[in-house]
């Protein structure tokens, strides 16, 4: 339960990165990257609302506290996607831990498709970085 809050939190902490990413990118990347950040946070938020469930199914009290990592507040689109892409792989990484310790076979399938979706956003994320 301890590391299912703890993606819960990373969830909760992404949706508030996301969310401020969307209301301040500028320029001409504004066009896609604005529905990119704002995509990402509704991402986060169902990713956040399936760990919340599991934790509850589990007779568990889920966190309502995002991960203490800061978000930095930038207007360099640049640098949104470099805190983005940390904020991913630290998601991804974390993801890998959570999966092989749960046991309830419906629970693992959708932390696996969290976790996929994590690695999907890595890949996304060092394409529009050029990487």
């Amino acid at each position: 339960v301890a590391e299912l809050n703890k993606a819960l939190g990373w969830e909760l902490r992404a949706q508030a990165m996301y969310a401020h990413y969307a209301a301040y990118v500028q320029g001409l990347e504004s066009m896609t990257l604005k529905g990119h950040f704002e995509g990402e946070a509704k991402e986060s938020f169902g990713h956040a609302e399936k760990v919340r469930d599991i934790i509850s199914q589990m007779g568990a009290e889920a966190t309502t506290t995002r991960d203490a990592a800061p978000i930095i507040h930038t207007r360099s689109t640049r640098k949104m996607l470099e805190e983005s892409l940390k904020t991913e792989k630290a998601a991804a990484a974390h993801y890998q831990v959570v999966v092989g310790l749960v046991e309830h076979y419906v629970h693992k399938h959708d932390l696996l498709h969290i976790m996929k979706d994590e690695i999907n956003a890595v890949v996304e994320v060092e394409t529009l970085l050029g990487k």
